[in-house]
């Protein structure tokens, strides 16, 4: 089965098109080698050896010129400089920072870097750095003795590159390396300070001439201007006498070709000078170059007209078997543009476009589900609403402050009635006002001033309260009547159970973003399960406690998010505190410009 699923998936499909295609071109390639490849060409055989030894000699070039750019850079940098050349550090923590510094500039050259072993800078002074942290230096090693090392130093300056070699710098670890090794000297020219070294993984070598094919047996090699062997396909069988090239002939051609006398296995040397002094050395064996250019040139436009036709043919199928599905779901995006949010994208065999489907298929239903969460907020914001004005005035405290007017009326305390009627009627005008969902902070004082006011009267010595909110705050926006039931479950559950007068003070603090109305009583408080469970919905709440106050706790999570609202802190026999938590972002018009 897991088989079958990869066989769906456009990747594998692409690399089997293509797989077959380089199978039936080899395949046709071979036979009609085999009938027209008779007699070589040598001339045109020596061009195409030249001028692929000159496409790796310009690759290689590159990459070194590249990595003499990278000591130029090490050379004049100042933390190198000033590390190197300090013969005396005030601290053993300046000497460390300094190094560190030096580290960390040979480290960014690694990252990312797979061809490179490592970035290294050996001063005269005995110092080292690496940019491996990761390694340990080799304390078995003396680095002066090594040829990179002495070289260096010889070339005065210039960048030298070894032949390939074992590394062993660092403690148990010896890689297979081609070094580029250069001394390092003050900026003034007249100091040197030490050798930079930079290890690159023998592999970079492969990796530039691994994909270059001459005949079926061809290959390129590299040897240095003393004959050494910088690389060689068959390295191991070089260094074991297994098998040998015509190195002092090599040396003698500067830019140039010759061929060896062995019989059926002569072999063809197209040597080219690098100008880092080394050759690059392309062998060619004579048997396998073929004659008959005509023949050979038409054999490859057939094969390459057969190629084109085949890869047409493969491309348009696979490029249909792509497309329908995603015509498909493209179609169906389309009704979703248009509003329609009950469809469902069948699910094609494809990995890839199946995954599209059943992704674009939960889209579709979050985007669905979003809208009816959205629905029931905004649902549930309204019953809130009603819940609110129904809760503004309550019809008891109405029936007493009207029992306490008609009281005071009959004892002829008109003052104190025209007190209490004018804060009802102002109560009651907040009340029904204007219908705005949104007040201003000093409009929510002025409703719960004219609240207090009428508590006051009714309990005299019983209740006192303080309001301290400072004006900056009082022009920020809030919901209204949101201390009424605050204000009213102090009264009636707090102050009024215990003996003795209460006080009631009403504050604010801001932050940055937001804003605290701080409500305070001294009343008889509450224990840990009741504080538990008053902005909780559950039926085991005391009866008329906490009803006003959860819609208030409701009401601004719902405006200004899940983060707001409001938080109880209570001491029995001591009193409450309420923190009413709104945003800051909100900010209302002063009265002078209202």
């Amino acid at each position: 089965m897991g088989i079958f699923s990869r066989l769906r998936s456009i990747q594998t499909n692409m690399v089997l098109a293509f797989v077959i295609l380089i199978l039936i071109t080899i395949l046709i390639m071979s036979i009609t080698s085999y009938y027209l490849t008779k007699e070589a060409v040598k001339s045109k055989a020596q061009a195409y050896t030249t001028e692929l030894v000159k496409q790796v000699n310009n690759n290689i070039k590159s990459y070194v010129n590249g990595m003499k750019s990278m000591s130029d850079l090490v050379v004049g940098n100042h933390a190198v400089q000033q590390y190197l050349s300090t013969t005396h550090f005030n601290s053993l923590l300046e000497e460390k920072k300094a190094k560190e510094a030096v580290a960390d500039m040979l480290g960014s050259m690694l990252v990312s870097r797979t061809d490179i072993s490592s970035v290294n800078v050996i001063g005269y002074g005995g110092q080292f750095v690496s940019g491996r942290k990761d390694l340990e230096l080799n304390p078995y090693i003396d680095l002066t003795s090594l040829n990179w090392y002495k070289h260096a130093k010889e070339a005065g300056g210039d960048s030298v590159i070894s032949p390939s070699h074992v590394q062993p710098v660092f403690k148990d670890r010896y890689p297979w390396v081609v070094s580029l090794s250069r001394e390092l000297i003050s900026r003034d020219g007249q100091t040197k300070l030490g050798v930079f070294l930079v290890d690159l993984n023998f592999s970079v070598m492969n990796d530039m001439v691994k994909e270059i094919r001459l005949g079926q047996r061809g290959y390129l090699f590299i040897v240095d201007s003393s004959g050494k062997i910088v690389y060689h396909p068959q390295q191991q069988l070089i260094y074991s006498n297994l098998k040998s090239e015509m190195i002092d002939k090599v040396l003698e051609i500067k830019n140039g070709t010759f061929t060896s006398d062995e019989g059926s296995n002569s072999r063809m040397y197209t040597v080219r000078d690098s100008d880092f002094g080394w050759k690059i050395v392309g062998v060619s064996y004579v048997n396998e170059l073929v004659d008959n250019q005509n023949e050979v040139r038409l054999s490859f436009i057939i094969l390459g007209l057969i190629v084109i036709i085949l890869a047409f043919i493969i491309s348009i199928f696979l490029s249909r078997r792509v497309n329908r599905p995603i015509k498909r779901l493209q179609d169906h995006m389309k009704e979703v543009e248009k509003g329609n949010f009950d469809i469902h994208v069948e699910v094609p065999t494809t990995i890839e476009i199946g995954r599209l489907a059943r992704a674009f298929n939960m889209m579709v239903g979050k985007i669905k589900e979003l809208m009816s969460q959205v629905v029931q907020d905004q649902e549930q914001k309204r019953k809130s609403e009603i819940n609110a004005l129904q809760a503004q005035i309550n019809p008891h405290f109405l029936y007493n402050t009207l029992d306490s007017i008609v009281w005071m009326a009959e004892n002829d305390k008109s003052r104190e009635v025209v007190l209490m009627t004018s804060a009802l009627a102002k109560l009651f005008r907040a009340s029904i006002s204007k219908g705005e969902e949104l007040v201003s902070i000093r409009t929510e004082i002025e409703h719960i001033t004219n609240y207090l006011m009428i508590q006051k009267m009714r309990y005299k010595n019983k209740l006192d309260y303080e309001i301290e909110i400072h004006d900056s705050v009082r022009n920020y926006l809030t919901i209204k009547v949101i201390l009424q039931p605050i204000v009213e479950n102090a009264i009636y559950h707090g102050i009024k159970m215990k003996q003795g007068p209460g006080l009631i003070t009403i504050s604010a603090e801001e932050t940055d973003t937001d804003i605290y109305l701080i409500v305070e009583d001294n009343g008889k408080g509450m224990d840990e399960e009741k504080l538990r469970t008053l902005l909780l919905p559950s039926p085991d709440a005391e009866e008329g406690r906490g009803v006003g106050v959860r819609n208030v706790h409701e009401r601004l999570q719902l405006y200004f998010g899940a983060q707001y609202g409001l938080s109880y802190k209570s001491v029995p026999g001591e009193g409450t505190t309420v923190h009413i938590r709104m945003p800051k972002a909100l900010h209302s018009r002063t009265e002078e410009e209202q």
